[in-house]
């Protein structure tokens, strides 16, 4: 029996079950969906999710294998940190499925709304992982599990349920298979979530609108403070019993105590409910749900369901979704010369087109910063700014690939600036608050980016002034002491070298944008700030080091240890390299070509102890090569600096290398957190043979292509190619470069190069010219 849809606005023209995010490939594309492996990254560091999600979907419907809290008896538990994608591959049972999950984070929030099937008696309670049939959670076997882009499926044994999920940008979609039973069961959770702890739903409401539809939200305290998820579930059958179960216990209930409150009552409000829905099933029988999700309430939640899947087909929603997605991975079709590495090239492409993701809803309404709704007009409004990771890769790729994404994302960012008390563009920001996580303020990058690059199609002087309102915010992060002194005092603020690093470069951005829109005074007031990382570097021992505010260095100093000694998720030999904007200077100032050029080859093949980083979370011998870091993101620019010294080649074999062992087609195959895209956009730059090493600069320094040829098909209408002759693993070294016929005589090109279309063509060789 179909569901009774609830009878709410139908305003909508409903064109389809994908929304207009979501445009589809025509048919002669090649099927590039085959080469996405979801599970890459599921296990160890990786931090990503198996689920169904559309591009930069809302809706990220996920696994979730544990429910480990981030705190026990206030006390943080480290293993938690596994969990910020809600999945992990070693893990036997599955808890639920969950509808917001992050890509790759090193922290971590969401985990909307679990829904998990059951048969048999009513459990309510998830289990533990070593005691399953205590709750409703699920022993699964990865032989039973399947993972595409757009589409997941599984066997939960213990039910004898088969589970598969899709989804559009703002709808998840469930099909359960059920066994013939007589006490079939559907449980929504509201109470679980990803970093969880006992108090953080601060309030969740539910109701029972009809026999087929649910509505509700759920607020939450967490990497969030203030944070409004509301939702509108629809069945395919009608339930024939439910009931909601509350936790919490108060001193005052009012008059609610005359009904029964359990048992097929049409509401509840607690800040801890977990519900049931009950069916009758027969043999095979599928049960579907259709679970919408907004931030401004259940009619935007029910308005999104009616307009992107207004009918039943679970089929051709799966099919329209991997549309989608083929769509996304046809803008670069690439010869990546293997099944493995094709595997690898189009899941980074996956991986990079996860987000951020969209938020608002389809009639472009949004929870903003400051907890009212707002109207996104004329742009498509987006959220999860993962910034510190992605200025350095993703988003100038996406200034390649998704230039009109990237104009949003930047109106979106400035629309955050607008409403933010503190006057200042995003950190960290997600679901319409900031998170304040990490260093920096390099949104500043990304407009900058943007607007050398000529992708600029929003407001460029509005922009400048709130990049350089947020520089001067002098109570955040040690601003005010780095304006005042040109450094960041480690006796003031910790990790006060990486903030000098990094303010410097963003204020270099800065400088750019001012130079591009005439503004002289404001150009020469950041090009001085920007050279601010000088005043942290010590020539005595040549590596960039802590000052106190008396201007003496830090007395108790090791340049390999990544445990607050002045540097934030890295140490002073990764760190002392990060002068993006200058590294001829910096250069100079470690003793010139040769002598940094054999500091380089030191940092690839010296040991770094564990000692020096069992204590640093996001650093794990997975992404170490030597004493270089991958796993983590303030080196992935160092190997491109050989290009500054008269060793080149250099840089061409250390990429290779990075490619190789950083990078497999496997549960375990990356070397640290995805974060949100920028492990996977620093693979596929490097496997197309170049890289920003200073984003706000037009250009992009050459390396090793790992592929055989690659074609970019711009938005433009135009083709940008790379073709890799005499390709080979042992062949890493580049014998010449040509651009469109033309031998190359510089180490990189230019952003107009690509976007005026052409071809780049490297000839490989197994020696290095030297």
């Amino acid at each position: 029996m179909k569901a009774k849809i609830y009878p709410y606005i139908m305003l909508l023209v409903v064109v389809g079950c994908i929304s207009k995010e979501q445009n589809t490939q025509p048919s002669s594309a090649p099927d590039l969906v085959q080469y996405v492996d979801p599970m890459i990254g599921t296990a160890r560091m990786g931090h990503t999710y198996p689920g169904a999600t559309a591009p930069f979907g809302m809706v990220q419907l996920s696994p979730d294998t544990d429910t480990i809290p981030y705190a026990v008896n206030g006390k943080y538990t480290g293993d938690v940190y596994k969990y910020c994608a809600g999945y992990q591959y070693e893990d036997k049972t599955i808890v639920g499925f969950s509808h917001t999950h992050f890509s790759g984070t090193g922290h971590s929030d969401l985990g909307d709304f679990l829904i998990m099937p059951t048969t048999g008696e009513l459990q309510l309670n998830p289990g533990t992982a070593d005691r399953p049939e205590n709750g409703y959670r699920s022993v699964f076997s990865h032989d039973d599990e399947t993972a595409e882009a757009g589409y997941y499926k599984v066997k939960l044994e213990d039910h004898n349920i088969t589970a598969e999920l899709t989804a559009t940008t703002r709808v998840g979609m469930h099909q359960y298979t059920f066994p013939a039973s007589q006490n079939a069961h559907i449980i929504l959770d509201m109470m679980h979530g990803i970093y969880n702890y006992d108090e953080k739903t601060t309030w969740a409401f539910i109701r029972m609108e009809n026999d087929t539809l649910v509505t509700g939200y759920r607020s939450t305290n967490g990497w969030a403070r203030t944070r409004t998820q509301y939702f509108a579930m629809a069945f395919s059958k009608p339930v024939r019993s439910y009931g909601f179960k509350s936790y919490e216990k108060h001193p005052y209930n009012g008059f609610w105590g005359r009904f029964d409150q359990k048992n097929n009552f049409p509401e509840a409000a607690n800040e801890k409910i977990r519900a049931h829905f009950d069916f009758e099933t027969e043999a095979d029988e599928k049960i579907q749900i259709k679970f919408a999700l907004s931030s401004v309430s259940t009619e935007g939640a029910i308005r999104n369901m009616q307009a992107e899947i207004p009918g039943w087909d679970f089929d051709a929603v799966r099919s329209q979704t991997q549309k989608a997605w083929n769509k996304e991975l046809n803008k670069v079709t690439a010869d990546a010369g293997s099944e493995g590495e094709m595997i690898n090239f189009y899941t980074a492409m996956y991986h990079a087109f996860l987000g951020p993701t969209v938020y608002m809803d389809v009639d472009s309404q949004y929870k903003g910063l400051d907890q009212n709704t707002h109207t996104a007009d004329g742009f498509i409004n987006y959220t999860s700014f993962s910034l510190w990771d992605t200025y350095r890769a993703l988003h100038p790729m996406f200034n390649i690939l998704q230039p009109a994404r990237n104009q949003d994302m930047i109106r979106s960012m400035l629309a955050h600036y607008d409403q933010s008390v503190h006057h200042m563009l995003p950190v960290w920001s997600h679901h319409a608050n900031e998170n304040w996580c990490m260093i920096g303020y390099h949104s500043v990058s990304l407009i900058a980016d943007a607007i050398i690059k000529g992708n600029a199609d929003f407001d460029v002087e509005h922009a400048l002034e709130a990049c350089i309102e947020t520089a001067n915010v002098r109570y955040f992060d040690g601003i005010g002491e780095y304006i005042d002194r040109g450094y960041v005092p480690e006796d003031k603020s910790r990790a006060s070298v990486s903030k000098t690093l990094e303010y410097a470069y963003d204020d270099w951005c800065i400088a750019q944008i001012a130079k591009k829109l005439g503004k002289e005074d404001v150009y020469k007031e950041f090009m001085k700030r920007s050279e601010s990382y000088k005043n942290v570097f010590d020539p005595k021992t040549g590596f960039m080091r802590p000052k106190l505010v008396s201007g003496e260095w830090v007395k108790v100093f090791d340049p390999l240890d990544t445990h607050w000694q002045g540097f934030i998720e890295g140490n002073s030999w990764n760190y002392s390299l990060y002068v993006p904007h200058d590294p001829a200077t910096m250069i100079e100032m470690m003793g010139g070509k040769q002598q940094f050029s054999q500091h380089l080859d030191s940092l690839f093949s010296m040991k770094l102890p564990d000692k020096y980083f069992e204590h640093t979370e996001d650093i794990s011998r997975d992404g170490i090569i030597g004493n270089y870091v991958h796993g983590n993101e303030p080196s992935h620019h160092v190997a491109y600096l050989y290009n500054w010294t008269d060793q080149p080649w250099k840089t061409q074999d250390k990429i290779r290398m990075i490619l190789k062992a950083m990078y497999r087609p496997m549960a375990n195959g990356l070397g640290g957190n995805d974060d949100f895209g920028q492990m996977s956009a620093w693979y596929l730059f490097s496997s197309l043979g170049f890289y920003p090493v200073a984003p706000g600069s037009d250009q992009y320094m050459l390396g090793s292509p790992s592929v055989v040829s690659a074609t970019i098909h711009l938005e433009n209408g135009k083709e940008f190619i790379v073709d890799a002759k005499n390709q080979h693993d042992k062949n890493v070294f580049v014998k010449k470069v040509e651009l469109n016929g033309k031998v190359l005589n510089r180490r990189y090109i230019t952003h107009e190069d690509i976007q005026k279309g052409g071809k780049l063509t490297f000839y490989m060789t197994n020696k290095p010219k030297k």
